[in-house]
């Protein structure tokens, strides 16, 4: 059964302007037009909304019903920049990612129980990065469809995860409550012409005849509210572009000085990309390295693979060499040696994909043993994949185990 996630950043410009700007939280901030102007509010925080501002409303109405409101106007770039970040988190899970907005995505997690756990645990991971990395807080909705999930992650925020339960009766007990606005396409029109009918739950939609249904409607629009009514939606997650990269990292509880527990963390993320890569078919030119220490500066390194790959060795190994080149003058594989300041975060990605590995290479006495070290490389992480799917976990295998074998 497919998976599906609805994401919904909360008040995201609003919340954004909370989280960098302390003296703002707690408090109704309204981002738009200032309140002597003529323009709108783009957004506004959850303090605000109490008082009845929205998206939309003129900002000389807002400042009426708030005048405590503490008005600001859009920072594009910022918000931008916060997306970017937000988006990033969502990839590291899935590469089925579908942008509404700059704060709202579809994510198919279909593929990705074998990595990351249920769905359920999936979302649970998504909103803790967000929280955790980001300081905003985001609503999940998590489902079998598109338009279940879009219900779902509107039903409790904010900072809420909805689950849509699977079955076809459960389905129909969750949505029958529902107002019939919360369908997508129903609008004021649709919504008054609706309710002369006696129509105002989706309850009351579900026990419609299809027939009669056309009469008030007509057939197309008939089709397609007696659907959604009981829950059906076959559209797919669709993403715009390419997979450009695929990467994960993590941000230690604490600052660590520990290169081991650092490098540990490290091989494991070069796996975990490892994984996600062969899951998608592809192989990989480049590799990515990110570091971010205590005081938040964030370095990058990247190389070029010595061969396009997909297997847990060659990323492990392009980890290490990645590490060794940030920190400089320092053994790597001194594990008991402490790392010269804090580190917040570590991460690992790899970008340039490929859908075939390069053609082997026959040379005069054979075949040239780069060519026949990569396939055994290889070989060897499918079979681990397929000993994961069975069995769960598995110990880590050391980087030179392969070339031993």
């Amino acid at each position: 059964m497919a998976a599906i996630l609805h994401v919904d950043m909360d008040a995201f410009f609003a919340s954004v302007e909370q989280r960098d700007h302390p003296e703002y939280r707690g408090k109704p901030v309204i981002v738009g037009a200032a309140p002597d102007a003529r323009g709108v509010v783009s957004t506004c925080s959850y303090e605000a909304r109490k008082f009845g501002v929205h998206s939309a409303m003129p900002s000389r109405t807002a400042y009426r019903l708030c005048p405590q409101g503490i008005f600001v106007p859009p920072d594009g770039k910022r918000y931008h920049a916060a997306s970017a970040e937000v988006f990033r988190i969502f990839e590291r899970y899935t590469p089925y990612v579908q942008g509404i907005s700059c704060d709202e995505a579809f994510l198919d997690v279909t593929g990705s129980r074998l990595l990351f756990g249920t769905p359920v645990e999936i979302a649970q991971k998504i909103r803790a990065d967000i929280a955790g990395e980001l300081h905003l807080t985001a609503s999940i909705g998590v489902a079998p469809n598109k338009f279940l999930a879009k219900v779902a992650s509107d039903l409790n925020k904010p900072d809420g995860l909805t689950i849509v339960p699977t079955e076809p009766e459960a389905i129909r007990a969750f949505l029958a409550p529902l107002p019939v606005t919360r369908i997508f396409g129903v609008g004021k029109t649709m919504t008054a012409l609706l309710h002369t009918h006696g129509i105002r739950t989706i309850g009351d939609l579900q026990q419609t005849h299809p027939l009669t249904l056309q009469r008030w409607v007509g057939p197309n629009s008939a089709a397609v509210l007696h659907q959604l009514a009981f829950g059906i939606d076959d559209r797919t997650v669709e993403t715009e572009r390419e997979e450009k990269s695929i990467s994960r990292e993590t941000t230690f509880l604490e600052d660590t000085t520990s290169l081991a527990t650092v490098r540990s963390v490290l091989l494991e993320l070069a796996a975990d990309v490892a994984r996600q890569v062969r899951a998608a078919r592809r192989y990989a030119a480049t590799a990515h390295l990110k570091w971010r220490t205590a005081d938040f500066r964030t370095q990058t390194r990247q190389m070029p693979l010595p061969r396009v790959a997909n297997d847990d060795f060659s990323f492990r190994d392009a980890a290490l060499q990645l590490l060794s080149g940030l920190l400089t003058g320092q053994n790597i594989r001194e594990e008991d040696a402490p790392l010269r300041e804090p580190v917040r975060l570590v991460g690992f990605g790899v970008s340039h994909f490929r859908d075939t590995p390069p053609p082997a290479e026959a040379g005069l006495f054979g075949p040239d043993p780069a060519d026949t070290q990569a396939e055994k490389r290889e070989a060897l992480s499918h079979a681990m994949d397929r000993i994961r799917e069975q069995f769960g976990a598995v110990v880590r295998i050391g980087t030179d185990a392969c070339d031993k074998s």
